[in-house]
């Protein structure tokens, strides 16, 4: 690990804003797995603004609308002061997202087509070729948020996607104890810009925050790999019992987006979303019952953690008996035992 913030002229590093070994070692991994060139960030907020603030004024951003609160909280403020403009479509219709695409090619400076997939916490599955290609077609760039799946189950940049960020605190560093973000390109253009944005707005990851991030990352694969187990079984149990109205996770042969998953996908995550009974009352009573599993904002850490995102203003578009579940690496028994007795508890059926 690298400590330095300052260093000898006439080397490669110049300063600590701009230079770090740590960042480079991190960036190496990263950048391996989704198949680009990687450029760490103080967090994942930094890395989608270093991204959405590389747009040329007054350029228009196609975005879900039902993506990470975080995301279009930024693209709101940027919005309101005529920095960009946004138009908001369902990531999960092709057709529909690249019609809006269409009005929007030539009218103004550029266009970025954002995507999520799965997004967040809905949960849809975007086609992330025929999305890519179609928006390049118009001249668009394609920037995606991998946050969710990781490069261990599927990777944007090969299906076409110009710009892949990451918040490195979920699965990435997966002990909730690290945060930071990143972003991957293949185009070097981007890249520069990116790095450019990262020193000027002084948007750098500690070395020790980095380190962590490393040392999360070599348990990757054998922690989504429990994590998504224990999923598909909670979210197959939670799909037969009463109480809960609706599980959405793509793993679910009868989830709208299973089909387009099993293509693009290596597997389904470790995120359940579920609605239950009673709406917002039953959501919170729920969560107020459990003693495994943590009411909590976050995901992909090793415990398992469930909010219901419509207490936020800015999630108050989304049904407000949703529970969104990130799943851990605890015995799968337990966390049955935990969801089950707090059901009950909660008059869930």
């Amino acid at each position: 690990m690298s400590l330095s913030s300052t260093y000898r002229a006439g080397g490669s590093a110049t300063y600590g804003r701009d230079h770090n070994a740590t960042w480079e070692a991190f960036e190496a991994a990263l950048g391996g797995l989704e198949g680009g060139t990687a450029v760490a960030f103080s967090s994942g907020m930094a890395a989608i603004a270093a991204v959405i603030e590389s747009l040329p004024p007054g350029a228009t951003v196609v975005a879900p609308g039902d993506a990470y609160q975080g995301t279009r909280l930024l693209i709101d403020d940027l919005t309101a002061t005529d920095r960009i403009r946004v138009r908001a479509v369902d990531i999960a219709d092709t057709d529909a997202t690249l019609r809006v695409c269409t009005k929007i090619a030539g009218h103004g400076p550029g266009g970025l087509l954002w995507i999520e997939s799965p997004t967040n916490p809905l949960l849809a599955i975007a086609d992330l070729g025929s999305l890519s290609t179609g928006a390049h077609r118009l001249g668009l760039r394609v920037a995606m948020d991998n946050t969710l799946a990781t490069p261990l189950l599927q990777r944007p940049l090969d299906a076409g996607v110009d710009v892949v960020v990451h918040s490195v605190t979920k699965l990435l560093a997966g002990h909730s104890d690290v945060v930071m973000g990143a972003a991957v390109s293949r185009d070097q253009a981007v890249i520069t810009e990116l790095i450019k944005r990262r020193s000027l707005r002084g948007a750098v990851p500690g070395p020790f925050e980095t380190l962590l991030a490393l040392r999360g990352m070599r348990t990757l694969a054998v922690r989504l790999e429990r994590a998504e187990t224990n999923a598909a079984e909670l979210a197959r149990r939670l799909s037969g019992r009463r109480g809960i109205n609706r599980v959405r996770y793509p793993g679910l042969p009868d989830d709208p987006g299973h089909g387009r998953a099993c293509e693009q996908m290596q597997g389904f995550g470790a995120m359940v979303a579920f609605e239950v009974d009673g709406g917002a009352d039953g959501g919170e009573g729920l969560c107020r019952h459990l003693r495994l599993i943590v009411p909590g904002t976050s995901l992909g850490g090793v415990e398992s953690l469930i909010e219901r995102r419509g207490r936020y203003p800015a999630e108050r578009h989304l049904p407000p008996g949703l529970l969104r579940l990130s799943v851990g690496i605890e015995d799968v028994e337990d966390l049955w035992a935990d969801l089950d007795q707090a059901c009950k508890a909660a008059g869930l059926g």
